[in-house]
């Protein structure tokens, strides 16, 4: 329960003059307004103007969540330092000292070989500000008059004429508001870095995510060096792409192939392990999914999946048992997805239902194989969407065979890089992949 003061309203002139927008408007002919393409703001992380849409749009805001510690306010600080050589930007940070932010810059500024900088490598047009107070933030932001403007955060700004605390429903439903004001009549692009609450999802009012243009989340595991940042909403670009980062001392880095890296200490030939093909976004993603199987200590046996739906992992469990023939009744069972990623989607089904296969067999999967499909109840494998782009990621990175569900209708040919093998059903789709013939 939050308390909110009612207080009486300001006359309608002075409320829309304090927010910056025109008092009077008046309707316009769609076909006179002008919607030419704008130019966006290029960005040097490549990864991240991926997943903006092809750079910042101005006058648009973003809002970035993630747990603490996982690195917004660094991939924020990069963008600055880059984006600081050609266009003023005025990062405003509520949570830090300024000398706090100041070694973490001299820190991202790090040459190759971990050779310190001086402050000539800061760019001149990066200014800094420690401030909680929405309305000197905003003459801040008159006086330096930039083009990117960084708030970190939205939980922590205040408005002083709101009785409530900071953080309260009130006050970040008002502060959003108003800097989306801000960048609407002004065109400056504003980045809003936002807590989230223990399960997750962004914290305060649902509104701010409807507030905002973009909304991005920093995902991954801390124990991992590895980040995904998903975007969920996009005026300006396609929904769900994602980029992938490395934690380094110098920063996030870039990882050009996450593929390739999410691969590079897989075990060839060893049992239990399975290679699929999932979707991220516009993006098909290689990576390893390991199955574990072990007598089971107690009365029920135990299903530990890290990294896919527990209700798949069982909805796998029943199909392998019931119509394939294996006996996982006293059998413990653990499904992890290498590198900390999250598959949500079913294509990865055929590939769980391989990696378990193998470990109770104890039979290797061929390690030149990708494993795409998703299992029905009756034992059946039904058809993926963008099947042509995930049997060419497959190829690219040196795979020969690629099992998938057979075609019921005619579509797009598949790659010629690849050799296709096309089956009905998991019993058969086992047999085909497993190295010795006793999927049986």
């Amino acid at each position: 329960m939050i308390e909110e003061v009612v207080a009486s309203a300001p006359p309608p002139s002075k409320r829309h003059a304090a927010r910056g927008l025109g008092v009077s408007s008046a309707p316009k002919r769609l076909a006179e307004i002008t919607g030419d393409v704008e130019e966006r703001l290029p960005l040097s992380l490549g990864e991240f103007s991926r997943v903006l849409g092809g750079g910042v749009v101005p006058g648009s805001v973003v809002l970035i969540g993630g747990d603490p510690g996982i690195g917004k306010s660094t991939l924020l600080l990069q963008v600055a330092l880059t984006m600081a050589a050609r266009y003023p930007v005025l990062y405003v940070s509520g949570e830090e000292s300024e000398r706090q932010i100041k070694m973490r810059a001299l820190r991202l500024l790090r040459s190759q070989d971990g050779r310190s900088v001086s402050n000539g490598a800061i760019p001149k047009d990066l200014f800094l500000v420690t401030e909680t107070n929405l309305s000197a933030i905003m003459e801040h932001v008159t006086q330096v008059n930039p083009s990117l403007l960084i708030v970190d955060s939205v939980q922590t700004t205040y408005m002083p004429e709101l009785e409530s605390s900071a953080g309260s429903v009130t006050q970040v439903r008002e502060s959003a508001s108003r800097l989306r004001e801000l960048a609407k009549s002004s065109g400056i692009s504003i980045f809003l870095i936002g807590h989230v609450t223990k399960e997750g999802a962004i914290a305060g009012p649902r509104i701010l995510e409807h507030i905002v243009d973009t909304v991005l989340y920093l995902e991954g595991d801390r124990f991992h060096t590895y980040r995904v940042l998903r975007c969920v909403k996009n005026r300006f670009g396609a929904t769900s792409e994602v980029g992938v980062f490395e934690m380094r001392e110098r920063g996030l880095i870039e990882v050009t192939n996450p593929s390739e890296a999410f691969l590079a200490e897989r075990m060839v030939s060893a049992p239990g392990s399975s290679i699929a093909v999932t979707m991220e976004g516009t993006r098909p993603l290689l990576v390893e999914i390991q199955g574990l199987t072990s007598p089971t200590s107690f009365g029920n046996p135990r299903r530990t999946p890290n990294g896919i739906d527990f209700n798949r992992l069982l909805l796998t469990v029943a199909v392998l048992t019931r119509r394939v023939g294996l006996r996982l009744g006293d059998q413990d069972i653990f499904v992890n997805v290498v590198g900390g990623l999250t598959i949500s989607e079913p294509a990865a089904d055929l590939a769980v239902a391989a990696a378990i296969t193998s470990s109770a067999r104890n039979l290797p999967v061929r390690a030149d194989t990708a494993l795409i499909g998703e299992v029905g109840l009756s034992g059946e494998l039904r058809q993926v969407s963008q099947m042509p782009a995930r049997l060419q990621e497959a190829a690219k990175l040196g795979f020969k065979d690629a099992i998938v569900p057979r075609r019921l209708r005619k579509g797009e040919p598949w790659p010629s890089e690849i050799n296709v093998i096309e089956v009905r059903s998991l019993r058969e789709a086992l047999k085909q992949t497993l190295l010795k013939d006793e999927a049986e």
